[in-house]
């Protein structure tokens, strides 16, 4: 069907209000705007297979079809859920009479494609790779985890965020006054409403026109969509947590920093208060991991891995096992001996390389993997530390030679820092007595 005909009766506002062109899509202005290399490839009719990773609601769909659109490319779609490999020979087939017939591309479409098993997911690859189909693949899951290697050395993966403000609204805004929308009513969404709607849809455009909808079968023709109606719609399933606004970063500091202080029940707490309002759980992963490298580095390494694990198994597992791994995550952080030397020692060589510019690597230092480089010195004088004593070689310089050598770890008498200062202290002493020593470190 035509993207401007008159959409069947019944239809759902979500299905009516399908953008027809890339200016009306809402959102993805990091892939999609003018200038962008993916808006450029697609005007210019550069087609790549590619992955649409992202939460639900985000246009995935919409996007692939619109791909097609403006390539003028045939569009075959599955549904992983539903689709197996006689399915997609049979999109392979159709493929083939589109380009033999009438010379034209096909995009072959696949929702939900991490539901595909291994040898569903092969059965693609010989077409993707002799050019027969442009695949695209929609998922909400990690692609890392989800698709097997082959696939992904074969396509690009865009990752397709959650609709922000300015966009659900534009899209609600489009919604109210289209005409293959609710246009026709003459309804008005007060601001008061319009915030109570762009927090349930929580960065869901389905599920924001599908409560627009929702609301509007409720009211009288050119009547108002207030904040009530929206509320006895709602119910319990509103949000009580503001992820966009001060408290969200209000929390997740107050997390950050119970962990910092080695408090593990408020830091629980405010996990709790967090999943409780609706955060992303993975979100609050990720800045656990930073946590770890941040507050407790060195001094007990096997909290990274601890926090990775658990920010595995919640994108394995989701809720309530992901949630509880987080925890234990967490736990461990606020319990375990911190140090902040790695964070300050990285801050401080950043600070230098950005202060002192683009030294050269010194001759001892580079490789020579040809006679040329030989024969210019590369590589000269430099020490193997495995043949040294100590498998140490004290007084080597490590640095540009432009750039005085100096010490940005400093290790804390905690944990396992402990050890490593005194190792580091012992290898400081044996610099100070070789006879080979370069330069002294500042």
């Amino acid at each position: 069907m035509d993207l401007f005909s008159t959409a069947p009766v019944g239809q759902p506002l979500a299905a009516r209000m399908r953008p027809a062109s890339l200016d009306e899509y809402a959102g993805q202005q990091h892939l999609l705007a003018r200038g962008k290399p993916l808006r450029e490839a697609l005007e210019q009719g550069a087609l790549h297979s590619m992955i649409f990773w992202g939460p639900p609601g985000v246009g995935k769909t919409t996007l692939a079809r619109l791909l097609a659109q403006v390539s003028d490319a045939h569009f075959e779609t599955l549904s992983a859920v539903l689709s197996g490999v006689k399915e997609i020979r049979h999109a392979v087939e159709v493929a083939k009479q589109q380009a033999a017939q009438y010379r034209r591309r096909t995009i072959l479409f696949v929702d939900e494609v991490h539901r595909f098993n291994k040898s569903q997911q092969d059965a693609f690859l010989p077409y993707v790779e002799d050019g027969t189909l442009i695949f695209i693949g929609a998922t909400t899951e990690n692609p890392s985890f989800e698709l097997n290697n082959a696939l992904l050395s074969r396509a690009r993966v865009y990752v397709l965020k959650s609709l922000d403000d300015e966009a659900l609204g534009g899209l609600a805004q489009r919604a109210l006054t289209s005409a293959k929308g609710l246009g026709d009513r003459r309804l008005s969404l007060p601001d008061d409403a319009l915030a109570l709607l762009l927090a349930a849809a929580d960065g869901d455009g389905r599920r924001l026109l599908n409560l627009l909808e929702n609301a509007a079968d409720l009211a009288e023709d050119g009547g108002v969509l207030d904040a009530e109606l929206f509320q006895s719609l709602l119910g319990d399933q509103r949000r009580r947590f503001d992820k966009g606004g001060e408290a969200f970063y209000d929390q997740i500091s107050a997390l950050h920093k119970s962990v910092r202080g080695s408090n593990p029940d408020g830091a629980l707490y405010w996990f709790a208060r967090m999943i409780d309002g609706g955060c992303d759980a993975l979100y609050i992963a990720r800045r656990v991991v930073r946590m770890a490298s941040e507050d407790i580095g060195n001094a007990d390494p096997r909290a990274l891995s601890l926090c990775l694990d658990a920010w595995d198994v919640q994108e394995r597992l989701g809720s309530p096992e992901g949630e509880l791994a987080i925890a234990q995550a967490i736990v461990y952080l606020a319990c375990a001996p911190k140090s902040n030397a790695v964070y300050m020692g990285y801050k401080a060589a950043l600070a230098d390389v950005r202060q002192n510019g683009s030294r050269e690597v010194p001759l001892h230092l580079r490789n020579a993997p040809t006679k040329l480089m030989k024969n210019l010195g590369y590589g000269d004088e430099y020490r193997y530390a495995h043949d040294e004593p100590e498998a140490y070689a004290a007084g080597e310089d490590y640095f540009p030679e432009e750039l005085e050598p100096r010490r940005y770890y400093e290790p804390v008498p905690r944990g396992l820092e402990l050890k490593i200062r005194d190792k580091l202290q012992h290898l400081a002493d044996l610099d100070r007595s070789s006879p080979r020593q370069r330069r002294p470190r500042s």
